[in-house]
């Protein structure tokens, strides 16, 4: 196999159940449209393996289509099907740590030999739940694994108290990792099916997104220092003025 793909889908509450089929549609017109197809076909081995799961809180991670063998276009129509004959529950708190560990742990025993091994993962808030997201990062890419993320920086669905301004950041700085691995933000809805496809395509090549190159000048420069624990911080300042159950 060219890679072995693992879609990591966010159903938390924060998102509508509107927004949760609008996902779905998306990632399958994404994984049956022919210029995925065409990417794959233009591989090494021209065949790669992709299973699906959805997750929310830490103890919640749901199969939605196994380990597939993805190498025509009636493979990946096959695959896009059984996505939209399954119907998701939107579950409560956001454990990105525990979807990383889930990934990590399906890439471990996938039945294939794969050249790369791949985590895309997709949410709308930041970690909220379980052992802080470095942690799991740092350990799946210590596996040799990768870590792509899809930020959703959408507006709208209950729980729009924990979403942050800089999701994208948040990604960028503490989710992600590995060689070429990379972040595509969502910001309108609409835009979520050209995103889903372009990241495919990004990942079954294994490159990232185009950037134009630019001339800078030799220097040393450091980021701030980004707060990968705000997830955690906010649903604790919550959890304080409601009095809300842990």
């Amino acid at each position: 196999m060219d890679v072995a793909l693992v879609l990591a889908v966010d159903v938390s509450r924060s998102m509508s159940p509107d927004e949760l089929q609008i996902q779905r549609q998306g990632y399958a017109a994404a994984i049956a449209s022919p210029e995925v197809v065409r990417a794959i076909s233009l591989g090494e081995h021209r065949r790669i393996a992709l299973m699906m799961f959805e997750w929310a809180n830490e103890s919640h991670a749901r199969e939605i289509v196994p380990w597939s063998v993805i190498e025509t276009q009636a493979d990946a129509q096959e695959f896009a099907d059984k996505v939209l004959e399954d119907t998701t529950y939107g579950q409560r708190r956001t454990s990105i740590s525990g979807a990383i560990r889930y990934a990590s742990k399906l890439l471990d025993e996938a039945p294939f030999a794969a050249a790369r091994r791949v985590i895309d993962i997709s949410g709308d808030g930041p970690n909220n739940q379980g052992s802080p997201v470095t942690l799991a990062r740092d350990a799946a890419v210590d596996r040799g694994y990768v870590i792509n993320g899809l930020p959703l920086m959408t507006k709208g669905g209950i729980g729009f108290q924990f979403n942050i301004p800089d999701l994208d950041v948040y990604y960028r700085r503490c989710v992600i990792g590995g060689p070429t691995s990379f972040v595509i933000p969502v910001i309108e809805w609409a835009q979520f099916p050209d995103a889903v496809r372009r990241k495919l395509i990004l990942e079954i090549g294994g490159r990232m997104p185009f950037q134009p190159p630019r001339v800078i000048k030799a220097q040393i420069t450091f980021e701030e220092p980004y707060d990968c624990l705000v997830g955690e911080k906010i649903w604790q300042r919550l959890r304080e003025q409601y009095f809300w159950d842990p």
